[in-house]
């Protein structure tokens, strides 16, 4: 699906889209520190707040004795939940608080409840919120969840959290099955903490006969911990505008679009400022935490500025809940897949969890396999096990499910996996075509030569130095999940371009990329666009991931088209001129090159305005024109969102390897080799593809050797809720990423690129090749005493 339809989507060579070492137009900023966070903004007369946070996993506050904390000194206001102010708001969209807005009941250890102290100082905050004598209701609470299948245990959730979920009714037989074996076949699609999602297509009967055997496995994901190195929060006060009615919202530190601050304080964007650019390091994180939230409700009520910031240790939210997943998969002797039934048990989360774990059966490698005959069990069970933000990691992860399948289909018939993934890959135009999809070949191909793949049964290689040998393959789509609807505006003036938009800066350097299309599409530098930050601007860097990037990539480039088109029609009009006109004043005008040349003679290079035909000819492209020329390209939203309906159809694709050397005696795991072989289609920004790849390794090699979650059964608490004792890789861990770009142009947006990254986050890729090497299966993490028990020998 090339870039057919837009300007120069076909384009060949290429001086600036691709390039490498093109700095991001902040990095100084933020290398230098000057970059402004939000907990890095002050303003005078501040005042600081601090939510009450629950110490239970679940519990409910009766009643609040605030009058130790007010006769502090310092201590300004405690505002507590059913104070009448939470009804001037409106739910923010973006917002991770579901029902009224600062609720009397927590559903996790952590969770905003019950009271907002404010006072002249942090300290005076966490002094306060220990003077307050809470009446707390400790609640039943789930942190197993396989224990809340348990049809007798109490509902821990109202009705009221139920009522956008898209459950389906349970399953009409629960034969085989771990996880349906459900204790009511005629319930509704929900009862207690239990709510079902199911999604049946194609002839599983005609699917299960077709098979020469079943295989049935489990994949075990378990939750893994965001990380934010920048602390989320806001601060916000009130000013009169003299030049419109009513009051002005200054607010610093929320970093989403200002219009969600707008609808939820019920105000038009104009009367609200967010000149700050930085939201701090995210991945697939769009949810506002209330400290981004709350701060324009206290301030408007103390009549002072007020800043509230989250800790480190408040940002600790998942980005990929629990999963238990029972496959059973149909599958002939030569390795082709003819039925696929995965049951899957899966975490709810805190309210206000992202509801990917209940519809997420579209976002699957199931759609790239031939095989028609799918069902999609999910039993999804309501927990106080922690919150996932708003889109978190569940997409990729729900590749692992057949990356291993894979790899058992290899291991039972002696074949080699890459040769089961190739005979099982549909082609590029739907699951009936049997083509080679040139991508994915290509990706494969060059993968096998650089790892120097040799494949080999499990636990039959050992190295020189006496380590197990294992080794592992996984592919991949690139992603189409980008739904927005994009807009570009651009504008010569003086001699210059401009670019304005109103951030916010996001991880995958959106406007680098769009400057760099803008520059290439005007034969321009980088340097030469001029990026105008305006809070007021339309356009905006929340593309939507790496993808949206892309697909709004498509809309710069025609915008910087029509500006060309404008430009070259005004440098043709203003050669024609003869004299140079100051109001009533005129003199000769020097004759110029382009003189007798219409538009269409014309081209720009090299900061140049030149004839086609005799390059010689040319004026500086700052002195084209004088007009001022505006170009706007807006409210398109991209084919590439849904273009390969979830793998039905292929065009972009990648690859990933992983060689492993684990030491049977000690249970160490060594990443020998990583690879990467992408085809984005068309690389954009070399740096940010490049960092896009090293974090998804860094998120995946976490989850897989190092991360894990640890929950008190007793109390439902956190044991390990900080960095210290939840380990993250540090850059000593991580291992060098090898990464080889293909760009087969394919894709369907600018250029024909697609997104990156984010179906290269996996699970089980490591896990795999460790099975390789031992012939055992861990669950992750892989860590020395886990390893030790899998290999029976501790």
């Amino acid at each position: 699906m090339p870039d057919y339809t837009g300007a120069n989507g076909l384009r060949e060579s290429f001086r600036v889209v691709g390039k490498p070492n093109i700095p991001g137009l902040t990095s100084y900023a933020m290398a230098t520190g000057i970059a402004k966070f939000g907990s890095d903004f002050t303003v005078p007369d501040m005042l600081f707040a601090k939510i009450l946070r629950s110490p239970f996993a679940h519990a409910k506050v009766l009643a609040i004795d605030a009058s130790k904390a007010l006769a502090i000194p310092g201590v300004v206001d405690v505002v507590k939940w059913d104070d009448p102010i939470f009804g001037d708001i409106t739910q923010n969209p973006f917002s991770t608080s579901k029902t009224g807005y600062l609720p009397n009941e927590a559903h996790k250890e952590g969770a905003e409840v019950g009271a907002v102290v404010i006072a002249e100082s942090e300290a005076l905050c966490d002094e306060a919120l220990c003077a307050l004598h809470v009446q707390w209701e400790e609640l039943p609470f789930i942190v197993d969840i396989k224990k809340g299948l348990d049809p007798d245990f109490p509902a821990i959730r109202g009705p009221e959290w139920d009522e956008s979920h898209t459950y389906n009714p349970p399953p009409k037989t629960t034969e085989g099955h771990t996880w349906m074996a459900t204790h009511y076949p005629e319930d509704p699609r929900k009862k207690g903490n239990v709510g079902w999602s199911t999604k049946a297509e194609g002839d599983m009967a005609s699917g299960w006969k077709q098979a020469d055997f079943i295989l049935e496995y489990e994949v075990n994901v378990h939750d893994v911990v965001s990380l934010l190195p920048n602390p989320q929060a806001s601060v916000a006060w009130w000013t009169d505008d003299m030049y419109r009615p009513g009051k002005t919202l200054r607010i610093e530190g929320a970093v989403q679009r200002r219009g969600a601050i707008a609808t939820m304080y019920k105000m038009p964007d104009e009367n609200v400022i967010q000149e700050g650019l930085f939201q701090g390091g995210k991945y697939c994180d769009w949810g506002l935490r209330m400290a981004q939230e709350i701060t324009p409700l206290l301030s408007k009520r103390v009549n002072r500025p007020v800043r509230c910031c989250n800790t480190r240790e408040e940002n600790f939210d998942m980005c990929v809940n629990e999963r238990f997943a029972h496959i059973k998969l149909g599958v002939t002797n030569e390795g082709l897949i003819t039925a696929v039934d995965d049951s899957s048990l899966l975490d709810h989360g805190a309210p206000g969890s992202s509801e990917m774990t209940v519809y997420d059966r579209d976002w699957t490698g199931y759609y790239t396999l031939k095989c028609e005959n799918i069902t999609q069990r999910y039993t999804v069970v309501d927990s106080n096990r922690g919150f996932m933000h708003t889109c978190g990691q569940f997409v990729p992860y729900s590749w692992d499910m057949l990356t291993v399948g894979i790899y058992l289909i290899a291991e039972k018939l002696g074949k080699d996996p890459t040769e089961i993934a190739r005979l099982n890959l549909h082609g590029p135009d739907s699951q009936k075509d049997t083509r080679p999809v040139p991508s994915f070949e290509a990706c494969l191909n060059e993968g096998k030569k650089l790892m120097n793949w040799n494949w080999h049964p499990a636990g039959t290689k050992r190295l020189p130095d006496g380590r197990l040998h294992g080794a592992s393959f996984r592919y991949q789509m690139c992603p189409r999940h980008a739904f927005l609807k994009y807009f570009c505006k651009l504008e010569y003036r003086d001699g210059v371009v401009h670019f304005p938009t109103q951030g916010p800066i996001a991880g995958w350097f959106g406007t680098e990329c769009f400057t760099m299309i803008i520059a290439e599409e005007l034969g321009l530098m980088f340097d030469d666009i001029a990026v105008d930050y305006d809070y007021r601007a339309e356009h905006t860097d929340e593309a939507g991931g790496s993808d949206g990037v892309t697909g709004h990539g498509w809309v710069v480039k025609e915008c910087a088209n029509m500006l060309k088109k404008k430009i070259l029609e005004a440098a043709a009009r203003e050669a024609q001129e003869t004299v140079i006109r100051f109001g009533p004043m005129e003199m000769p005008k020097p004759e110029s090159p382009l003189k007798s040349y219409k538009a269409e003679d014309l081209d720009i290079m090299d900061g140049k305005v030149f004839v086609k035909s005799d390059p010689s000819k040319f004026v500086l492209f700052s002195q084209a024109t004088t007009e001022t020329i505006t170009a706007d390209f807006g409210s398109y939203s991209p084919k590439s969102a849904w273009a390969t309906q979830f793998g039905r159809k292929l065009d972009t694709m990648n690859t990933s390897w992983c060689e492993v050397a684990v030491d049977d005696e000690t249970g160490e795991v060594e990443i020998l080799k990583y690879l990467v072989v992408a085809d984005p289609g068309k690389v954009i920004r070399l740096t940010s593809f490049e960092s896009q790849i090293d974090q998804v390794v860094f998120f995946s090699q976490g989850c897989q050797l190092l991360e894990e979650y640890i929950l008190d059964p007793e109390t439902g608490v956190k044991l390990n809720g900080n960095m210290l004792d939840y380990r993250k890789p540090t850059t000593l861990d991580v291992p060098i990423v090898d990464k080889e770009i293909l760009e087969l142009r394919s894709g369907d947006g600018a250029y024909g690129a697609s997104g990156i990254a984010h179906n290269l986050a996996n699970s089980h890729l490591i896990i795999t090749a460790i099975h390789n090497a031992t012939g055992v299966w861990v669950d992750p993490p892989a860590t020395p005493d886990r390893m030790l028990k899998a290999l029976g020998k501790c």
